[in-house]
């Protein structure tokens, strides 16, 4: 059978940078292919190449056997090719339907205006492709994440009545933070749509890869290592794959766990509350505790991590940093008292795309950098270089666009700006999201770094295995209330099961 998508020995460089190394792949009709790697070694690279965002130097595109060359995403979507992006490219404050006909309005305009009923009749038809009931005139910042997702995949789907033949649909990291159930509905729904689409999978949870995919291509520096039918999968195989070692057991670094110091208190909350987020919330962060708040999704966790950041105010309640007590909730003010905060979505809230590495690390901190007015660029350069160096940030140098380093380097970066302006109250907010195992180990020593430092951290992990593997303690959230402590003594920590049985 002719593969309905290929590449051949597919070459991509930047200066300085051999991304794609003479890569084959292939996809066929009604396939789900896997694709694996650390963060670096050149998935994003060739999903772009698939999907027109980068053009490539040597090798061959082929659909349908035919030689193609995107040089843009719309000529991609032309040709039945389309993406859900992992940083969600919606716009939050227009309408579903806005969204899912973006760039397609005209359709819809008749005698020079927009008709909108028949707009919200086509979304609605979209919508059901995804088997999502909304109003499509609501505003897409009002769903949730994982309705957000299902839009993005219905904008997709639009590209049936656009295009002849079959598509492709690249989905990247789709289950990052979705709950267990919402990751049943979506496999549920990708595999109904293979009567119409193929799909190219991305994602570290390599067991979820294995459940979902037909077969499995794994990168490693550029280069496809190896190409694997998924029933033949095993995940501690592939890991060793793509890392070229076998993954420490000691994964979470438990061995490095120290007591942490109870007579020095950091973070203070007495009882506060917050309408439709939280509700008498009372906890104590010391210097060089690690303190997980677990729960599901909508438990309170983000809103009172926020709360800590000073975005948004308590409605009850004290909240005391260092032994003083919070009057503004502001986040410039919260920083000046040594927090920083490292948020869930890097790419909107953490780093700024366009800014250099160096501009990025000294964002929270042009003060110290400054005089009469007038930055300091040699004193910013010079301490991003010993950042760099400090966390192996892998980048060309300190001036090295941001947005364009990987997942795990940019989230290097974010922490290297709360922690060189000298922060000792660091809030990580699902840190490991979207990193490939490398990475991950890469945060895990970080976190055991800056305890030994009497830095106070509260984290909100990307799984419960991984919270019980790095906290001194945890609290259990279910509907904005706590509903059990647990101490976390290397040796003597919670199960599983102990954490599930608090959470729902």
């Amino acid at each position: 059978m002719i593969p309905m998508f290929e590449l051949k020995k597919v070459e991509k460089t930047f200066p300085g940078v051999r991304a794609l190394k003479g890569v084959d792949f292939e996809i066929k009709r009604g396939e789900i292919v896997g694709l694996v790697g650390e963060n670096g070694a050149g998935k994003s690279t060739l999903m772009k190449v698939i999907y027109g965002a980068y053009q490539h130097d040597g090798g061959e595109v082929l659909v349908d056997d035919k030689p193609v060359r995107f040089e843009n995403p719309r000529q991609a979507m032309e040709m039945g090719v389309g993406m859900v992006f992992q940083e969600q490219s919606l716009i939050s404050n227009l309408t579903v339907m806005e969204n899912i006909f973006l760039g397609f309005e005209q359709q819809f305009v008749r005698f020079g205006l927009m008709d909108w009923k028949h707009m919200a009749e086509a979304a609605r038809f979209q919508l059901a492709k995804v088997k999502l009931d909304i109003d499509p005139a609501t505003t897409t910042s009002e769903l949730s994440f994982a309705q957000r997702q299902l839009v993005e995949l219905a904008k997709v789907l639009t590209l049936e009545e656009r295009v002849d033949g079959d598509l492709v649909i690249l989905l990247d990291e789709p289950t990052s933070v979705l709950a267990k159930e919402e990751v049943e509905l979506l496999f549920k729904l990708v595999r109904e749509l293979t009567e119409r689409a193929s799909f190219i999978f991305v994602s570290h949870r390599m067991d979820e890869v294995i459940e979902l995919s037909d077969r499995i291509y794994v990168m490693k520096d550029g280069e496809v290592v190896d190409s694997l039918k998924a029933d033949d999968a095993d995940v501690d195989d592939i890991q060793h794959k793509m890392v070229g070692r076998n993954v420490d057991k000691e994964y979470y670094r438990e061995e490095k766990q120290k007591p942490f110091n109870k007579d020095q208190v950091l973070v203070e909350l007495d009882g506060i509350s917050r309408a439709s987020s939280y509700k008498d919330i009372s906890l104590k962060l010391h210097a060089g505790e690690v303190l997980c708040l677990v729960g599901t999704e909508g438990s309170g966790r983000e809103a009172i991590i926020r709360t800590i950041f000073g975005l948004n105010r308590p409605h009850l309640g004290q909240v005391s940093i260092k032994g003083e007590q919070v009057h503004t909730f502001k986040a410039n003010e919260m920083v000046d008292r040594g927090v920083g905060y490292i948020p869930r979505e890097r790419k909107i809230e953490g780093i700024v795309s366009g800014m250099n590495v160096y501009e990025n690390m000294t964002l929270s901190q042009m003060g110290r950098h400054s005089r009469f007015g007038v930055l300091n660029l040699a004193g910013e350069k010079k301490l991003a270089r010993k950042w760099i160096d400090r966390l192996s940030i892998k980048a060309s140098s300190e001036q090295a666009d941001c947005g364009n380093l990987s997942g795990g380097n940019q989230q290097k970066v974010v922490l290297a700006k709360w922690r060189s302006g000298g922060s000792n109250i660091i809030l990580l907010d699902h840190p490991t999201r979207g990193l490939d195992i490398g990475a991950k180990e890469d945060v895990y020593e970080m976190v055991r770094e800056m305890s030994d430092e009497g830095v106070g951290v509260i984290l909100i992990a990307d799984t419960l295995e991984e919270a019980i593997g790095l906290s001194h303690s945890i609290l259990v959230l279910k509907d904005g209330e706590i509903t059990k402590r647990f101490d976390c003594e290397p040796g003597n920590k919670p199960s599983l099961y102990d954490l599930v049985h608090y959470m729902v």
